[in-house]
């Protein structure tokens, strides 16, 4: 029956026994297939673009495919949670009996929800391994064009001829500030494919999930074509002098590290790593307001949406502070951010104003 009303768009399933106790209509293919569009997208922009650069479309050292069962592995867990605390609810017992493990799945977890979170999924790290393939060849396809020098002048021109890095630094010393910043920029790593498992996973409506899933995968698009568009390195590599004086930690652990591929990547283009150094625009802070905004678009709750503006601001913080960016590649990331989700909105047909009046005004969107 669930699969049924997936090929089925605009069937509704006020008819259906899931669709009571609080369940919620399947995905439409509109939404189910969005995801898949980018992808698929991605991937013909990746094999024109990497074979225009000589290399082929690769995921090297299976970093994708290892994303994906792992990311794949905490959405299974997660379910679990999910069928286990709702079944709790609904008996008022610690152990729920496994009639009522039964029903909570047979509910919330049709076949047509399982698909649409699964093909978001996949579609999320295959639109991943594409992106990086066009991030690795942008000194392949512009070598000469570096815009460092004019990214650097003109956020000093809006400080007041002043390095907002420098300024930073001065605001918050070193030491403990460094290595706090540097713990939350690396753990947008845990961020991302978190906050997409919590979306396909607790959203009572998948399609709010689909919606955030598609708005990440277009950050990908926007993101690679950012970086095309002004190439640069970041100023803690076109000015490492100016961050010479923090102390080592993760992050410049791992940014010399990105050096070393980069180098290793320019001279041998079709075997080493692929390298990820560009600066314009922010995928940190495209990504992280992307959740900000889609936690108001889909009206969820005010501790979480707390929660999340405190990342977004630590994380603009970290940008600049550790050197990865220039203030006007943050500019860059929140109009990728706007970008993404209206696209996604086009893409998915999601009505935000229904998925935000649902019978729970606390929580429209998420239990």
């Amino acid at each position: 029956m669930a699969s049924r009303t997936l090929l089925q768009p605009g069937r509704e399933t006020r008819h259906r026994p899931e669709a009571r106790a609080g369940a919620v209509p399947a995905p439409r293919w509109r939404s189910v297939l969005a995801g898949p569009i980018v992808a698929g997208f991605l991937v013909v922009v990746g094999l024109v673009a990497t074979g225009a650069a000589g290399v082929r479309l690769r995921d090297p050292d299976h970093v994708a495919a290892l994303y994906l069962v792992l990311v794949g592995f905490a959405v299974v867990v997660l379910v679990g949670l999910d069928i286990a605390v709702r079944a709790a609810r609904r008996t008022g017992a610690r152990v729920p009996s496994r009639a009522a493990f039964a029903a909570v799945r047979r509910e919330r977890w049709t076949p047509a929800r399982a698909i649409a979170a699964g093909t978001a999924l996949v579609s999320f790290y295959v639109s991943y391994m594409a992106y990086r393939n066009l991030k690795a060849i942008v000194p392949l396809l512009r070598p000469d064009d570096i815009f460092d020098r004019e990214l650097a002048d003109l956020d000093r021109s809006l400080f007041a001829g002043h390095d907002p890095a420098d300024l930073l630094h001065n605001l918050l010393g070193v030491g403990i500030p460094t290595h706090i910043l540097s713990t939350g920029y690396a753990a947008f790593i845990v961020f991302l494919p978190l906050s997409l498992a919590v979306a396909l996973v607790f959203s009572r409506d998948v399609r709010a999930g689909l919606f955030y899933a598609t708005a990440l995968s277009v950050n990908w698009v926007l993101g690679a074509a950012s970086y095309f568009l002004i190439p640069s390195l970041g100023p803690v590599y076109y000015e490492p002098q100016a961050f010479a004086h923090l102390p080592h930690s993760e992050v410049t652990r791992l940014q010399d590290m990105l050096l070393d591929q980069r180098v290793e990547f320019l001279l041998h283009p079709t075997t080493a790593t692929p390298q990820s150094i560009a600066a314009f625009a922010s995928l940190h802070i495209s990504m992280s307001l992307t959740a900000v905004l889609a936690a108001h678009l889909l009206g969820l709750g005010r501790r979480l949406k707390t929660g999340l503006w405190i990342w977004l601001a630590l994380t603009t913080l970290a940008t600049v502070y550790l050197g990865w960016h220039y203030v006007l590649d943050d500019l860059g990331g929140v109009l990728i951010a706007v970008g993404a989700l209206g696209t996604a909105r086009l893409l998915t047909g999601i009505d935000l104003r229904s998925a935000r009046l649902t019978p729970h005004a606390a929580q429209p969107a998420v239990d």
